[in-house]
């Protein structure tokens, strides 16, 4: 008489999480998002662009674990869930602005890769998650144009419609992810190969001593205020005591400096 009582609990247990357990992926979501806020005018179409881009992560995520898994079925359901959350938003997002098809084409040729990654279960070489980045670091420059909304809807129009400070903070969004999973790894997944340490020290620095040039281009005085953000990031990359530190408590030191990154970002943008 007890197995009906247990056996609905079992059940329940082994169902699949309807989010993915990469939490740090969801900073990586909003901080282009964000910098992309800063350049572009205000427009309603950001919440459907901005429900679209979340949505869209954890959608890839299980058609990527569909593709690799032996046992598919155990994603249709949240892969389901996070499909029928994108698509409204995505329908409307491209209603609004119908040139955004061009980017959807461009996101699923570089999606593509990511496919092929998964097929042959090597997801987290980091060739793969420099695709990651390009994908995120690029939705800055089109949240500023979904904003902007140019009279154009062929690409090169577009490309010439995208104002330069949202090229450089496309890059910025570029080298701070990038800079942050060469970090994350060396802490956990490589932590025993010590050239991802070494790349991660080296890549700060050199964001670092690059952001003069980056200050330079964005125009003075304000460009100066880019700057600090790259010294916190490489503060955080050449400290070399991570023991006993919970990837809890590294996902948190990573926003902390996201969130450096988005303020002076903003300061520049404010004084510019």
């Amino acid at each position: 008489m007890t197995a009906p009582d247990h056996a609905p609990r079992n059940r329940t247990a082994q169902r699949t999480s309807l989010f993915p357990p990469q939490h740090g992926a969801w900073a990586f979501l909003g901080l282009p998002l964000a910098l992309g806020f800063l350049v572009g005018d205000p427009a309603w179409a950001w919440l459907p662009l901005a429900w679209a881009w979340i949505a869209a992560y954890p959608a890839s995520y299980f058609v990527l674990s569909y593709v690799r898994a032996r046992r598919p079925e155990r994603f249709r359901r949240p892969l389901l869930v996070w499909a029928a959350l994108f698509a409204p938003a995505g329908l409307a997002v491209a209603v609004m602005r119908p040139w955004l098809l061009w980017v959807a084409l461009l996101y699923l040729a570089s999606f593509a890769v990511n496919l092929a990654y998964a097929r042959r279960n090597r997801e987290r070489d980091l060739v793969n998650d420099a695709v990651f980045v390009a994908q995120c670091s690029g939705i800055v420059v089109v949240t500023g144009l979904v904003g902007d909304d140019p009279d154009e809807s062929m690409p090169a129009g577009l490309l010439a419609a995208v104002p330069d400070q949202a090229w450089l903070l496309a890059l910025v969004c570029a080298v701070v992810l990038l800079g942050s999973t060469l970090h994350v790894k060396s802490l956990l997944r490589e932590r025993r190969d010590p050239r991802y340490a070494r790349a991660s020290r080296a890549f700060a620095v050199a964001c670092l001593l690059a952001s003069p040039l980056l200050a330079l281009v964005w125009g003075l005085p304000a460009g100066w205020l880019l700057v600090p953000g790259f010294a916190v990031l490489a503060a955080r990359a050449l400290r070399r005591d991570w023991s006993g530190m919970r990837p809890g408590t590294i996902g948190m030191v990573e926003l902390g400096g996201f969130v450096v990154v988005l303020a002076a970002a903003g300061a520049a943008v404010a004084v510019a």
